[in-house]
């Protein structure tokens, strides 16, 4: 689904690589993806101490999540991020760059004492509007068409 930008003068630029807002056509499908750590497929770490490389997993298992759905790192709309120490933000913003084209989701980011393990130093989520004809082809259970509002 394509995703507009919002910006406005009566609020400061954002100082990172997320949009002030993001609109997107209602029609479509909604996916929510869980809290991604820096964990393999194979139930390793990647990148322990390694913040640049933590994100780079964590971005690449919110591709893989996004993608099982039907759609792409373009129909992401909202990211929030969870860090250990929120002086890694401008390295997160690095990676971020690589996997979130312009427009940028929109993004909170928030710095947390603990996550699930010692080892992680970031945790994203995020929500995709995907295009329901896409969605339907790759899950046959999800609707192939939203209903419009009554």
């Amino acid at each position: 689904m394509a995703k507009h930008q919002v910006r406005t003068s009566k609020v400061i630029d954002p100082g990172g690589h997320f949009s002030q807002a993001v609109a997107i056509p209602a029609r479509g499908v909604l996916v929510f993806v869980s809290g991604m750590t820096a964990r393999r497929p194979d139930g390793t770490i990647a990148g322990i101490g390694d913040i640049e490389e933590q994100t780079r997993q964590v971005c690449e298992n919110i591709r893989h999540a996004v993608e099982a759905a039907g759609g792409t790192m373009d129909d992401i709309c909202r990211v929030d991020v969870y860090l250990r120490n929120l002086g890694d933000s401008e390295r997160v913003n690095k990676v971020r760059r690589h996997f979130f084209r312009v427009p940028p989701p929109a993004s909170t980011v928030v710095e947390v004492s603990k996550l699930a393990s010692p080892e992680f130093l970031v945790v994203m989520n995020a929500i995709a509007v995907v295009s329901p004809e896409v969605s339907a082809a790759v899950s046959p259970r999800a609707p192939s068409a939203i209903p419009p509002p009554a």
